[in-house]
């Protein structure tokens, strides 16, 4: 019997496993490294032990630091959660050995399906040996770990090289394996998965679909169960193709087996050998708790003949402090405030106050909604998502919205082309054309003051607002009768509430500021100032650094007075797990390169000049 468990992991995931062993009178142990030293999973947990070191590597991709932890902290056993250690064999060994119970699959399943490359050997496929023109488009693919990172598409074949290099960097980083291999790329398939379950008295549990063709960056965004519109006979197909994996290796516990979906064709693509960021879907529509499974099975408790019965459909979509109108650059600073509304369910590993740093990936929180029926569960979703409190970096929660709302999603003819098809459409810019006059006016608010002798109506007042990436001027004037604005009647204004009347329509604003960062409903502002500082001009031909993180590579033979064209990279950024690519933007000299590897940069920061020709 499993009295004290400690997660192998951080944020969102090991939050989510101790709410299921709080339920369960489980005590929790929490990691951290020096970056997570105030993170919520370790206030939230009963004891927490430190890792020293910010760098995933030097913390929670090292197997021994961890394994002392759980012993020092009295754990019996140890959930990897998902990502770092989750699939590595070694890791899983190194728990059995100190005499700790693995909430996982044998070491052997997870060496047999962890690396792609032999998994779809024992599938009895193989990966592409010498790639040649007739094989493109290719995915460059890390063996190990998952989550998107370590992956590339190629098109053309001069690219290749480039892509093998940039993809075993990445791996290497996120998982300590730098690993990869080529694949034919199959274009706008369907991300289709099958969940299993299976215990140490042979029963495997094929628990529905899930389709997660929303993606960036080979990243899963928006899933959701069951995966609609497939047939009864592919539905079929895919459980006993995923039970015969399991079978294959004697799998015990949560697993997820993953195929690419063409027409009514299914395409192996791995199977990974934990806990899914999505299981919360297959959660919902089975009425079961995974992790609670987990623990139970790795206690030798026997599955049920059959699984439960499935109900319903469920969307979870990722939140992320990322840009995606910017490349989905990754975003810093303080959450200030994070509420969502009630009938959803919320996973997440942040709070009020809490900092969104450069070390980790970039989410925030999974928001899930479970209804009768599809329609009804992504309705439920958007509208949650809209009405969503979120103060602090920018997110991708106007994307999810748009997403969800999206007649090619609603009518479940989405496929993993989703965003590169309508990335552009779905990052307009579509601030509240009156929450910069509502921000602006709540500033005002307790400046009029007038005098007996004055009688002549005030001179226009002007606010100047940066919102989604355009510059926004609003103008109000104070009156005897209060604050007046062209074409709308102001009905109240305070410092956080402004109720303005548009052609008949009254509407309200919460306005909330933290310096120069302003919200305002669900539109995110940026107060400018009267005029420019012309100290913040550069030379033209900069480079500024998008994002906090660290340069990681420079171009090979690239140093000032090299010639450069548009679109040459440079130099590569990392930053929450992933590689930015920083390219010329035209054709010209390199004038000045001011970074070199290793160094860290911060946003805005001038990392290169090109002087165009």
């Amino acid at each position: 019997m499993i009295r004290s468990l400690l997660v192998a992991n951080r944020g969102e995931i090991a939050c989510r496993v101790f709410r299921t062993c709080r339920e369960s009178g489980i005590r929790t142990v929490a990691v951290y490294s020096d970056a997570d030293a105030n993170a919520l999973h370790t206030r939230v947990a009963d004891t927490a032990v430190r890792l020293p070191g910010a760098a995933p590597a030097d913390t929670y991709l090292d197997a021994g630091l961890i394994v002392k932890a759980a012993v020092a902290s009295g754990a019996d056993a140890v959930h990897p959660g998902y990502g770092f250690l989750s699939e590595n064999a070694d890791f899983a060994r190194a728990v059995l050995d100190a005499g700790l119970v693995w909430i996982g699959p044998p070491p052997d399943a997870i060496e047999a399906m962890a690396s792609k490359t032999r998994a779809k050997e024992l599938m009895g496929l193989a990966p592409l040996g010498e790639v040649t023109e007739a094989d493109l488009p290719v995915l460059v693919k890390a063996a190990a770990g998952g989550g998107g990172r370590g992956m590339r598409i190629v098109r053309r074949l001069e690219d290749l090289s480039a892509a093998l290099v940039s993809a075993r960097s990445e791996a290497a980083s996120a998982f300590g394996d730098g690993e990869v291999f080529v694949e034919p790329y199959v274009e706008n398939g369907r991300h289709v998965e099958v969940q299993i379950l299976a215990d140490t008295h042979g029963t495997v549990w094929a628990l529905g679909t899930r389709d997660c063709s929303l993606q960036r960056r080979h990243q899963k965004v928006i899933e959701e169960s069951p995966a609609p519109g497939l047939s009864e006979q592919l539905t079929q197909e895919l459980h006993a193709l995923a039970v015969r994996a399991a079978r294959a290796v004697d799998y015990v516990g949560a697993g997820t087996v993953e195929f690419l979906v063409a027409g009514d064709k299914a395409h192996f693509l791995e199977m990974n050998t934990r806990l899914q960021v999505e299981h919360p879907v297959t959660e919902a529509v089975f009425g079961i708790d995974l992790v609670a499974e987990q623990i139970r099975v790795a206690e030798g408790h026997a599955l049920a003949d059959h699984p439960p019965r499935a109900r319903g459909h469920a969307v979870e979509a990722r939140l992320y402090a990322e840009d995606p109108a910017r490349d989905w650059a990754p975003q810093t600073g303080t959450l200030h405030r994070f509420a969502v509304p009630e009938g959803v369910r919320l996973d997440t590993g942040f709070t009020d106050g809490d900092d969104i740093g450069v070390h980790y990936d970039p989410m925030l929180a999974k928001l899930v909604a479970h209804a009768p029926t599809r329609a009804e569960a992504v309705r439920k979703l958007a509208g949650a998502l809209e009405r969503a409190t979120l103060h602090g970096p920018v997110t991708n929660r106007d994307l999810l919205v748009r997403s969800l709302r999206h007649e090619e999603f609603t009518s479940a003819r989405m496929d993993t082309g989703f965003y590169d098809r309508h990335l552009r459409d779905l990052t307009e810019p579509a601030s509240d054309p009156h929450a910069p006059l509502a921000a602006a006016l709540a500033d005002a608010h307790g400046r009029s003051r007038f005098g007996g002798w004055r009688n002549v109506p005030s001179r226009p007042q002007t606010k100047r607002y940066e919102a989604a990436g355009e510059e926004i001027e609003v103008h109000y004037r104070h009156t005897r009768a209060g604050l007046e604005a062209d074409g709308v009647r102001v009905v109240h204004a305070d410092s956080a509430l402004v109720v303005l009347e548009v052609d008949g329509v009254r509407r309200n604003f919460e306005v909330t500021r933290y310096g120069d960062d302003i919200h305002v409903n669900a539109t995110r502002l940026t107060a400018l100032p009267r005029f420019p500082d012309p100290t913040a001009q550069h030379a033209p031909g900069s480079l500024l650094a998008p994002m906090p993180g660290t340069v990681v590579r420079v171009a090979d033979g690239l140093s000032e007075g090299t010639a450069v064209e548009a679109g040459q990279p440079l130099l590569w950024l990392e930053a929450m797990k992933m590689e930015h690519k920083i390219t010329a933007p035209a054709t010209g000299m390199l004038s000045a390169l001011r970074v070199v590897p290793g160094q860290q940069v911060t946003v805005g920061s001038l990392l290169a000049v090109v002087q165009e020709t």
